[in-house]
């Protein structure tokens, strides 16, 4: 009689953990998706250089997913661009806190060091991007070409 029971109980069980795993994956899609559309909002400020109007955004999305490398990231770049060089380095300390091998704050956080005249830091941020950047990639490419531009006595 006992022997109908296992089966009926693990059954139960699957059921019970696959509606609880499903609402859990809903919810969880579901604020992926708003983080991304406050991601997308925030870039669209940035890209059209409202970089104030980006940073309450962003603050929000940190403040929902606080793993979030990218959103720490666009927050130091924007703070970077409203010459507030301070805030911008410890956003991009945190994005590569959590993400150490993010191109972009790699990349970003070495132009910030062109601009305050740390040529050496830039260039160890070129050396670390050279090696996360197996076959090259675009923040190499960009860090590089503003490395070059800051030698030569062009803007930073």
């Amino acid at each position: 009689m006992r022997q109908w029971l296992i089966p009926v109980l693990a059954g139960v069980l699957a059921i019970t953990f696959a509606t609880g795993a499903w609402a859990a994956s809903s919810t969880s899609s579901s604020s992926t998706r708003s983080v991304a559309d406050k991601l997308d909002k925030a870039e669209s400020a940035i890209d059209a250089g409202s970089y104030q109007d980006a940073i309450p955004i962003l603050e929000d999305v940190v403040e929902t997913d606080p793993e979030n490398a990218s959103a720490y990231n666009l927050l130091g770049f924007a703070f970077r661009n409203l010459g507030d060089y301070g805030k911008s380095e410890t956003y991009y300390d945190q994005a590569l806190m959590i993400d150490p091998k993010h191109k972009g704050a790699n990349e970003y956080l070495g132009e910030l060091f062109l601009k305050l005249d740390q040529l050496e830091k830039a260039e160890a941020q070129l050396a670390r991007l050279d090696d996360i950047c197996t076959f090259g990639c675009e923040e190499y490419d960009d860090l590089k070409a503003a490395i070059e531009t800051y030698k030569t006595g062009g803007n930073n």
